[in-house]
């Protein structure tokens, strides 16, 4: 595909109000106004080709009017930064040629939303360089009350209006990372509950966000504010997420061990088992998922098994501090390089949904014990990760009023969603957003 780039810019020059200066001869005042529009006709044509499937960079090049050995200079200089044999299709290069001769004075090809290389014509031949795209840091503010589920609401709330579907996903996902050890988003969200939150995003020109960082987030739960503040006391970038009180919000088991899943089964003494068709304990609890989806480990530990599991199939079961273990059965695979004896990390994944054993559809059976006795994953009270630490008080203190201060100014009230806009308030809300970095 080709696209053109305006041909002609028109260049305005306005006097900003009525300038008033003195001239020189005559010591009178001169008034300097409107000047008519100029045009003024562009010193090259550039146009935009964008990678077809199974195109290649030369290929692309070749038809672009290029002579081979013109070719053979750019695909050089462009593999000092990148492969030409690994480019994407659909990836966009930018020709700019001469208006006078046709000439191509210089190549841009995107390597990705951050970073472009690019090539230009010189007296010894062509040199590159790869140019990042810039970006600049705003905040974003957005609250609302949930009817259904956070995701919609996030979505569907018109402060994000002018982001990318993908950009509010990505807060979502991180809502539910920091808020994972207190509210389980699948089965305790309730209708009525309430958020308000703050990001600090990095944002490229064409208005996508290369990254985000939750400076401080409230949930009103059942009547209950859960609260998550950023804190680094270093500085170093490692920070953490705590309560008002100080308390740190991370636990030292996650509560599911998907994200956004629907719960299928919970712990119970006496279950009518559909495929045995009887009665029986049911001791964990089963998350419908699609075959595939990513297994997190709940915490810290070791694997102490790794196979097959009886009717629990392809099954992984972790051995965790103070006597606790997990398991998680019906995997359709186990992540690479987790063997038994090995160490994971909580959030880690060790393998992917599916229904090997005994199982009607593809989900996850997830297991807790301690001591040997089996326990309710979704009643269990785990204590906190570690405070701030007493000797960054004073800090957190100054740092915790600053965040609180970002999402406190936001009303407990539930703002319109983007649906509710007309056309005119959505573009307005927009512009705001765009211009203001929040609402």
């Amino acid at each position: 595909m080709r696209r053109f780039l305006p041909t002609a810019l028109a260049v305005s020059l306005v006097a900003a109000g009525a300038w008033m200066g003195v001239g020189a001869a005559s010591g009178r005042a001169v008034e300097a106004g409107m000047l008519p529009v100029q045009f003024a006709v562009p010193a090259e044509v550039v146009s935009v080709e964008e990678l077809r499937p199974g195109q290649t960079l030369g290929e692309l090049l070749e038809g672009a009017r290029m002579s081979l050995a013109e070719q053979r200079a750019v695909l050089l200089s462009f593999s000092e930064h990148a492969s030409a044999r690994r480019m994407r299709d659909g990836t966009e290069i930018v020709l700019k040629r001469r208006r006078d001769d046709g000439s191509l004075r210089a190549v841009d090809i995107e390597l990705s939303p951050d970073e472009t290389v690019r090539i230009v014509r010189s007296d010894g031949g062509w040199r590159s360089q790869l140019v990042e795209t810039p970006v600049w840091v705003d905040t974003v503010f957005a609250a609302g009350t949930i009817t259904d589920v956070l995701w919609n609401a996030v979505d569907g709330n018109a402060a994000l209006g002018s982001m990318t579907t993908g950009d509010r996903a990505q807060l979502i996902h991180r809502l539910d990372q920091v808020f994972q050890w207190q509210v389980d988003f699948s089965r305790q969200i309730q209708e009525g509950d309430f958020y308000r939150f703050a990001f600090e995003r990095v944002v490229r020109p064409d208005g996508s966000m290369r990254s985000a960082m939750l400076l401080a987030a409230e949930l009103v739960n059942s009547g209950t504010a859960i609260q998550a503040i950023y804190f680094d006391p270093s500085g170093d970038g490692e920070g953490s997420y705590f309560d008002g009180d100080g308390l740190s919000v991370r636990r030292a088991f996650l509560t599911k061990p998907l994200e956004f899943r629907r719960i299928s089964s919970r712990f119970s003494s006496g279950r009518f088992h559909p495929i045995l068709q009887r009665w029986r304990a049911h001791r964990g609890i089963d998350y419908a998922a699609d075959r595939g989806t990513p297994i997190m480990a709940t915490a810290d530990g070791t694997v102490l098994r790794r196979g097959r599991l009886g009717q629990l199939g392809n099954a992984i079961e972790l051995r965790h501090g103070n006597g606790f273990t997990t398991r998680y059965g019906h995997m359709s695979r186990f992540a690479s390089g987790i063997n038994v004896g090995d160490r994971v990390t909580q959030g880690q994944v060790i393998g992917y949904v599916g229904m090997t054993g005994l199982a009607t559809g593809p989900h996850l059976h997830y297991e807790m014990h301690r001591g040997g006795r089996a326990l309710d994953p979704l009643a269990v009270d785990l204590p906190a990760g570690d405070p701030v630490p007493e000797e960054a008080w004073d800090i957190w203190q100054t740092s915790r009023a600053a965040h609180l201060a970002l999402i406190e100014q936001l009303p407990r009230e539930a703002p319109p969603t983007i649906a509710d806009l007309t056309d005119e308030e959505a573009q307005a809300l927009n512009e705001r957003v765009r211009t203001e970095g929040g609402t």
